[in-house]
C-alpha cells in the first residue's frame, strides 16, 4: 500500500471548506500548482501522501488520481466524516449503523462509484473543547467500520483539545490503540499532555508544521525533543495539513516542501537525531498503516 520513501501523514490534495468558512481561499482546487509542488516533493524522496479529505469536504477522486499520476506520488484515500460544523446532512439523519455502512462500502467496494478504495478512516474530529452528539455518533460509527475492516483511524482535535478524551473513547470501545493516530497534538504546545497519550499506546501527529500563527515551530521542536528523550518517537507522525490556496508557494505560502527544507533542519538543531527523523517520516507511517 505505501511505497518505500517518505510519507506525509495528514494532507488534502483538494478540499473545499469555503462555504462554511465563508472564504474562497479555503477551496483548494489549483491543479497545476499542486502537481508542481508534489513533483518537487517526489524529488525530495516523498512517495506517499495520506489524503484525509472525506465525505462532505469537497473530495474529488478523479482530481486526486490525476495529481497522483502526474506527480508520481502514491496518494491514499480516506473515508469518514470530518467535524460537526462541516457534516453533510446524512450524519444528522442516519443511524450510526447506516453511517458505518457508508464507510465500509468506501473501503470494500470503492468511493463514489470508482475503483478507488479508502485505506484509512479519517479525519474524524471533535469540536473545540466540546464533543457534540453528532460527533459522538460519528465516532461510534467509526468503531463499527474499523472493527469490520481493520483500517486505521486518524482523528482531528480542534487546536489540540480533547485528545485525552478521544483516547479514552477508543479504550472504552476496545479499539486497538496501535491503530489510532490522534491529530494536531502539536497545537497543544504541551509535551506532557502528548506523552500521556503516547503512554496509552496511540500514535500522535505533529501535522500542522509551519502554522506559526497557531504554534511556533520551535515549540514543536522542543516538544519532539522531550518525546525523543522519553523514548516515544516511534509513535510520532509528521505532516503540514495544507488546506488553502494561500498555503501554496505560488501564493507566497510555505508550500509542502517546508517540512523537509526548513522544519527538519530546525529539528536537527534541537538535537533530534537522523534516526528519529527517519522514523517519523518513513518507518512510523508504514508501521501505523500496516498495523
Amino acid at each position: 500500500m505505501l511505497k518505500k520513501g517518505i510519507t506525509y501523514m495528514h494532507e488534502h490534495t483538494t478540499i473545499d471548506l469555503s462555504e462554511v468558512k465563508n472564504n474562497e481561499d479555503c477551496r483548494l482546487d489549483v491543479f497545476p500548482e499542486t502537481v508542481k509542488e508534489f513533483k518537487k516533493l517526489y524529488e525530495k524522496g516523498v512517495r506517499n501522501i495520506i489524503d484525509v479529505t472525506n465525505i462532505g469536504m469537497g473530495r474529488s477522486i478523479t482530481y486526486v488520481q490525476k495529481v497522483s499520476e502526474e506527480s508520481g506520488i502514491n496518494i491514499i484515500f480516506a473515508t469518514g466524516f470530518y467535524q460537526d460544523s462541516f457534516y453533510p446532512i446524512q450524519v444528522f439523519r442516519e443511524t450510526k449503523e447506516k453511517l458505518a455502512e457508508r464507510m465500509i462500502k468506501e473501503i470494500v467496494e470503492g468511493i463514489k462509484g470508482t475503483d478507488a478504495k479508502a485505506e484509512i478512516i479519517g479525519e474524524i474530529g471533535t469540536s473545540y473543547n466540546k464533543w457534540t452528539e453528532a460527533e459522538k455518533k460519528v465516532f461510534e460509527a467509526v468503531v463499527i467500520a474499523h472493527k469490520e475492516t481493520k483500517k486505521p483511524i486518524s482523528t482531528h482535535t480542534s487546536i489540540g483539545t480533547l485528545g485525552h478524551e478521544q483516547v479514552e473513547f477508543f479504550k472504552k470501545h476496545e479499539v486497538d490503540l496501535n491503530r489510532v493516530v490522534i491529530g494536531h497534538v502539536d497545537l497543544t504546545g504541551d509535551a506532557d499532555y502528548v506523552l500521556k497519550m503516547l503512554r496509552e499506546g496511540v500514535y500522535v501527529e505533529f501535522d500542522t508544521i509551519g502554522k506559526e500563527s497557531y504554534m511556533p515551530d520551535r515549540v514543536r521542536a522542543e516538544m519532539l525533543k522531550k518525546i525523543q528523550d522519553k523514548g516515544y518517537i516511534d509513535k510520532v507522525l509528521l505532516s503540514m495539513d495544507i488546506t488553502r490556496k494561500s498555503h501554496l508557494e505560488y501564493k507566497g505560502g510555505l508550500g509542502y516542501s517546508y517540512l523537509l527544507d526548513t522544519f527538519v533542519p530546525l529539528l536537527q538543531s534541537y538535537g533530534i537525531t537522523s534516526e528519529s527523523i527517519d522514523k517519523m517520516l518513513i518507518h512510523n507511517p508504514r508501521a501505523f498503516m500496516e498495523g
